[in-house]
């Protein structure tokens, strides 16, 4: 009994020493324009990661090689999509018929000439900045 008695004082001593050691944690409101933001850009990033998991396919790759668009340039480009235009993109993605991966890359043929064309980038020689 005595023994038990010791075992626990010194269990409850331990705990109380430990008990300082602590962290405190704060925590803050969080406003629904930050949740709303939060998951847009979750849907962005989603949007992107399906639009260049279509242009790794091989037979994508190749098209875009044929028209003389570089694959990791226009990679870079979905990657400089806003929210907006990857949802876009990416929606127009999921309404295409199985085989309408043409008009997929002439969508991003066009969206490369018009960066181009206002200025944004220089990946066709043959276009001139507005700016």
């Amino acid at each position: 009994m005595i023994i038990v008695k010791r075992f626990l004082s010194a269990l409850l001593a331990s705990s109380i020493l430990f008990t300082g050691s602590i962290q405190a944690v704060q925590a803050a409101m969080i406003s629904t324009e930050q949740v709303a933001e939060s998951a847009i850009t979750a849907k962005g990033e989603q949007d992107r990661a399906k639009i260049v998991s279509m242009l790794s396919r091989d037979e994508v790759q190749t098209e875009l090689v044929a028209r003389g668009i570089d694959p990791m340039e226009a990679k870079s480009r979905v990657a400089a999509l806003t929210d907006d235009e990857a949802s876009s993109l990416s929606a127009q993605l999921d309404q295409a018929p199985a085989g309408g991966i043409i008009g997929v890359i002439v969508l991003i043929f066009l969206v490369l000439l018009l960066t181009d064309i206002l200025g944004f980038t220089k990946v066709y020689p043959f276009t001139r900045s507005v700016r």
